[in-house]
């Protein structure tokens, strides 16, 4: 019996999906999919989706539930995952979350706001301050109502230091008082976390060879299905959707269409693999040359082995 959730995360195309199957499989656990582009049902080549025999063999959660007409945000995820990740921790079935949406991670990993405060217009008020008497300004007003939540965010970072005041501002409550309050798999269940990685240019060249074959699988036929669709604004950002709809409205050719999307996939990974390098309780596992299979036995031989 493992103990533990057992998350496998990092950037795209280093095998997550194969390895976190094959560990679903051997420990009798379910899956609970940590991607942003998996919960739509249309799309699945140009979202390495996972093949048909793995979603039949082993419960995969948010994956294929809503139509790219929809919208799904993180925090629709955030609810509806940890509600999910109850159910099956109470019924004694091993979780693996695996995928590499930063957000999908962070969120369910320690939890997000629930209904804080909100005012687009104190937002705007906040701005116009400080365009006008800078940054620093606005920075110093945080640290008066909230050195601890200060302590946290650089001065330089101006959304954050917005947002902090509009939490107090609207609230009454510190930031740093409302972040304790969250609901996350850290502070509730005993969790242990691995990411996948390869080395840049083994990575983008396997980034660049699973682009040609999702090209041969039928890339361009299916988005121009998609296409015909009221896509929401999230399923819009799906990698391959706008670099093949150029294509096929005639204002690229196919190999610029192809190289479009293996140059923002790669661009992808590296903004993955800096979320995630920033993470200090993941452990590193170098991928390269390393079966599915072992990784799986290392990653069951770490989890037991592991004390805290």
């Amino acid at each position: 019996m493992v103990s533990k959730i057992i998350f496998i995360v990092g950037p795209t195309a280093t095998g997550k999906t194969q390895v976190g199957y094959l560990l679903a499989k051997k420990i009798g656990g379910q899956i609970i999919s940590c991607d942003s582009t998996l919960v739509y049902r249309e799309p699945k080549i140009i979202t390495s989706k996972p093949p048909s025999y793995m979603l039949k063999e082993i419960p995969h959660h948010f994956v294929d539930i809503i139509s790219v007409e929809t919208s799904y945000d993180v925090f629709t995820y955030y609810l509806e995952a940890r509600e999910v990740i109850r159910d099956l921790w109470d019924r004694g079935v091993p979780i693996v979350v695996c995928g590499g949406s930063g957000l999908y991670f962070q969120a369910i990993l320690d939890g997000i706001f629930e209904g804080a405060g909100s005012s687009f217009s104190l937002r705007e008020k906040l701005r116009k301050e400080a365009d006008i008497k800078g940054n620093l300004y606005l920075y110093n007003k945080l640290k008066e109502v909230d050195p601890q939540g200060a302590e946290r965010i650089s001065s330089n970072d101006l959304k954050r230091i917005i947002r902090a005041l509009e939490v107090y501002y609207t609230t009454g409550e510190p930031i740093s008082q409302r972040q304790k309050k969250r609901w996350g798999i850290w502070s509730k269940y005993p969790v242990k976390i691995f990411g996948f990685f390869l080395r840049r240019n083994l990575l983008y060249e396997v980034i660049n060879w699973r682009t040609e074959e999702m090209f041969k699988k039928g890339a361009v036929e299916e988005v121009s299905e998609l296409i015909k669709l009221n896509l929401s604004i999230t399923a819009k950002k799906i990698i391959g959707i706008k670099e093949i709809k150029s294509f096929l409205e005639g204002n690229i050719s196919l190999d610029e269409a192809k190289e479009a999307m293996k140059r923002n996939t790669r661009r992808f990974a590296k903004r993955q693999f800096t979320w995630f390098n920033r993470e200090k309780r993941l452990e590193w596992i170098d991928v390269e040359d390393k079966t599915s299979s072992y990784l799986v036995e290392y990653i069951l031989r770490n989890v037991r082995n592991s004390k805290n």
